[in-house]
């Protein structure tokens, strides 16, 4: 049985990868506040995906990684207005299960892995051609 990697070390090896942009193309996170020793809250943006309407926007979210972080996924909510299914349309609070990728969640699953299936999803047929609000609009 392997390891069980602490929630700050775990954390700390999120951090480096979102500093460093090492994740993925087209999403990208950091903490909030480079003095929450916690490591609790973090922002993200991701580039809406190519051929859909969701392309040449910038969509921000925000993250909040609980004392169970791994073990248990983090919440996830928009800041930018988005019409996905899945997300709040009066919060902006997404619901991870709806998402193929992490529906089943378990601690190897990563923010950045959240990031990539939300951006999958704004691409799926389903999404791709929604409208949107306009531009620029927050929850």
């Amino acid at each position: 049985m392997p390891a069980k990697v602490p929630r700050n070390f775990r954390l700390l090896e999120e951090l480096e990868k979102g500093e460093k942009g090492l994740g993925a193309d087209g999403c990208s996170y950091g903490l909030t506040d480079g003095d929450d020793v916690m490591m609790c809250n973090w922002n993200a943006t991701i580039l809406g995906p190519p051929h859909s309407v969701h392309e040449n926007r910038i969509y921000s979210l925000n993250i909040y990684c609980g004392d169970s972080y791994p073990d248990e996924p983090p919440s996830v909510q928009f800041t930018s207005r988005v019409n996905l299914p899945g997300v709040d349309q009066r919060t902006g609070k997404v619901e991870l299960s709806k998402l193929q990728r992490v529906a089943s969640w378990n601690r190897d699953f990563t923010m950045e892995k959240i990031l990539i299936a939300l951006r999958e999803h704004m691409a799926h047929p389903s999404c791709r051609k929604l409208p949107q609000p306009p531009e620029g609009t927050n929850f």
